[in-house]
């Protein structure tokens, strides 16, 4: 049953289950359910992904903002959620089209607790509530339903429809473990309703009519408009919608979606990795319960398995590493210390337990492969081992043997060791930030072994590419785009990496209109366009895109990060939907049956475009880009804290709360942004150098500073023209370094 005490009350109010029209108080276990039944069909609807057509809207990580369509025989209702505060909700509905008569379609709404508690109306009160422990839930609503019906569960409210239609009094009653509220679209088209918790009852149910009586829906609040319009939107809305609670375990998490689940929870070790840190941008607590959850999946072994479900559980095998990056990552971006004291020591076991059980040869460079413990599914078998890159069914890997031997493939893979080269970097960074300057050494000279090897072994000279490789023999012929991983890592020499970005634009390797087949346009199996045979995948857009960013390739990155947003937006503005992987060919999410609609990392495709604005990264920290265009960013989380950018009329903003933090002409890449009470410090380089460039800092009171220097020269410092003070600069193409230090005590 979803009953969670320690779950934060700013989020105990949400849509936790797999009905995502549902509201549930995760503390008690107190549900709210809409259930739509037509006449027509004669069926009922408890509005399900799975089985409906459901049309995900705004939703916040909180709850606080929830809108969706539901499309039943015909008939659209939007429904939407409001917090009125922490403890109650208001909720309405419209049917927006009508297929057949008002009359016949009936909507209900069913209030629930799971621990089996009696649910009372109360007709004087014009309430229904249930109390749970020493506390009241009330749920009340705008117009008298038509009639009051009790069930044990909601599957038999379901039930009682389909067998005797909404023409039947039987079930009425006023006590029961789920109490069922009426309604038809003929006498309430519109209908608002609000349910509220409290610790008496008369408590709650007036909580409840006070947040009735707010009225209408407000609009859901817009975190992004102007260049690259509603990318943050859309990673927001994902990572609420596919956040769930876990009643096996007693958890809240991201699953991969909400749509499709392996049994009543599955956990894949990246895939809630990437949703971590995507939760960050928005919710610090959410991104640490994902982390904990995909690090629960760490075995006495040392690794962390591949996937957890509540029917199997992959121990044999893991993903590729990347854990450790959006563990750094949010880090950077959060601050949290807990974070890494968390996450470290599974990640560094991890880390260790690749190079143990996973270079046969002793070589420094790890195949793939399935070990002799556990009862999973594929265990031991050549296609288990291919889990382990996360990309089953690639091209890469057909030439490839299973050895029973040595339980792993016979092919070194570069994708695998780039990010296996990427990890140790991190976690090498993580280690020094939390003191164990020992291991930090150990995973710097780790991840610089793995460079120089990827550098000499995997690249091939004749192709210009790197390229999964036989042990102790050739390369193999089809290659992915995770040839471009070294970037990534850093693996690529100055040479490797300017040859590497002719296959961006080459129409047989990646080049194309909506980014990076996972294998290229000229292999025999791209034609496949099944899974990781052809498709384009969010989560390889976003690893290139970043190794580019690290090479310093903006043009390159931006130029996929265009693409990206551009296919993201093709099925999410018309039909809401976040693709699981894309065709090739059309950008199509829907050509093929087997992929999902709703994924959680389809959000790593948007997220690009959000950090072409603002972006947090190991080598570049806190980083915006002002080009001049209009746009408003925000709030999301930065190492200064909740920020929200405005870029307007040659002016760009930067706030936190109420505060300016920043206010600037400057156009251009704003890199290692410090703004902290003893220093400022921005690295410069100009989009048009020579233009003089106007920084004000509205916050800083001109008695502190002590020091203001641009490329190592001292610079004046004036008032601003809203207070606090101001500099002007010259800015180059080549970046420079503005720093002001500061005295904290004015």
């Amino acid at each position: 049953m979803p009953i969670d005490t320690t779950i934060p009350a700013a989020r105990a109010w949400n849509s936790w289950t797999d009905r995502p029209a549902e509201m549930v108080f995760l503390p008690l276990g107190v549900r709210v359910t809409p259930v739509l039944y037509s006449t027509r069909l004669r069926r009922a609807s408890l509005a399900e992904p799975r089985r409906d057509a459901v049309r995900l809207g705004a939703h916040d990580v909180d709850g606080t903002v929830v809108d969706l369509s539901v499309e039943h025989g015909g008939t659209t209702l939007d429904l939407s959620w409001r917090k009125a505060d922490t403890y109650a909700v208001a909720g309405a509905w419209n049917g927006r089209v009508l297929g057949e008569w008002g009359l016949r379609f009936w909507v209900s709404l069913c209030l629930s607790a799971d621990g089996g508690e009696t649910v009372h109306h109360d007709a004087a009160r014009r309430a229904a509530y249930v109390k749970v422990g020493s506390r009241f839930v009330a749920l009340v609503t705008a117009d008298e339903p038509v009639q009051v019906t009790a069930h044990v569960d909601v599957a038999a409210l379901a039930a009682d429809f389909e067998a005797n239609g909404y023409f039947h009094l039987a079930s009425r009653g006023t006590e029961a473990p789920v109490l069922a509220l009426r309604f038809n679209l003929e006498m309430m088209r519109r209908a608002r309703f609000a349910a509220a918790v409290a610790d008496d009852l008369d408590l709650a149910v007036e909580k409840a009519r006070a947040a009735l009586a707010r009225g209408e829906p407000a609009p859901a609040p817009v975190l992004h408009v102007g260049r690259h319009a509603g990318a943050l939107d859309a990673v927001r809305d994902v990572i609420a919608w596919n956040t769930i609670y876990d009643a096996d375990n007693h958890r809240a998490y991201t699953a991969v979606s909400r749509i499709w689940n392996l049994g009543r929870f599955a956990v894949w070790f990246n895939d809630t990795t990437y949703a971590a840190m995507m939760a960050g941008l928005f919710d610090g607590g959410l991104c640490a319960e994902n982390f904990a959850t995909a690090l629960a999946g760490a075995t006495p072994q040392g690794n962390v398995a591949c996937i957890v479900t509540s029917n199997d559980a992959w121990v044999d095998r893991t993903q590729a590493p990347n854990g450790a990056l959006m563990l750094w990552l949010s880090y950077l971006r959060r601050r949290d210390r807990s974070l890494l004291e968390a996450g470290y020591g599974p990640l560094a076991r991890n880390q260790r337990w690749w190079r143990a059980h996973r270079d046969p040869d002793g070589i420094g460079l790890v195949s793939c492969g399935t070990s002799d413990v556990g009862e999973g599914l594929y265990k031991g078998t050549h296609f288990g081992a291919r889990n382990e890159t996360g990309m089953d069914n690639s091209p890469t890997h057909d030439e490839a043997v299973y050895d029973p031997r040595t339980r792993t493939l016979s092919l070194i893979d570069v994708g695998l060791n780039c990010t296996l080269a990427l990890d140790a970097e991190m976690l090498a960074l993580a280690a020094a930030e939390l003191g164990r300057d020992d291991e930090a050494a150990e995973f710097a000279a780790l991840a610089g072994d793995s460079r120089a090897r990827i550098a000499d072994e995997l690249w091939d000279e004749e192709r210009g590419l790197f390229a999964n490789r036989h042990r102790g023999g050739g390369f193999v012929r089809s290659v992915g785009p995770t040839s471009l991983y070294s970037l990534i890592c850093g693996a690529a020499t100055e040479t490797q990496a300017r040859r590497l970005l002719a296959a961006l634009d080459d129409p047989a390797l990646f080049g194309g209109p909506f980014g990076l087949p996972n294998v290229a346009r000229a292999d025999p199996a791209y034609a496949d366009n099944v899974y990781w045979r052809g498709r384009i995948w969010p989560n390889v857009n976003w690893f290139v895109w970043l190794g580019l960013r690290r090479y310093n390739f903006f043009a390159e990155a931006s130029a996929l990060a265009e693409k990206s947003l551009s296919l993201f937006m093709r099925s999410w503005e018309s039909e809401r939907m976040c693709g699981e992987n894309y065709g090739a060919e059309t950008g199509a999410l829907t050509d093929q049956p087997d992929t999902d609609r709703f994924c959680t990392w389809g959000a790593m495709l948007p997220l690009t475009a959000v950090g072409e604005i603002l972006d947090v990264d190991p080598w570049r920290g806190l980083e915006i880009v002002a080009t001049g265009e209009p746009v408003t960013l925000g709030p999301l989380a930065s190492p200064l804290g909740p920020v929200r950018l405005e870029a307007a009329d040659g002016r760009l903003v930067l706030t936190r709360g109420r505060a300016v933090l920043l206010d600037t002409d400057f156009r251009g890449r704003m890199s290692r942004i410090e703004i902290e009470p003893g220093r400022i410090a921005l690295t410069l380089a100009a989009a048009e150098p020579g233009r003089p460039a106007r920084f004000a800092f509205p916050a800083v009171d001109p008695a502190q500073v002590v020091a203001a220097r641009f490329a190592g020269t001292a610079v004046a410092v004036g008032p601003g023209e809203r207070g606090g003070i101001a500099l002007d600069v010259t800015p180059g193409a080549a970046a420079a370094d503005l720093v002001l230090h500061l005295d904290r005590a004015g």
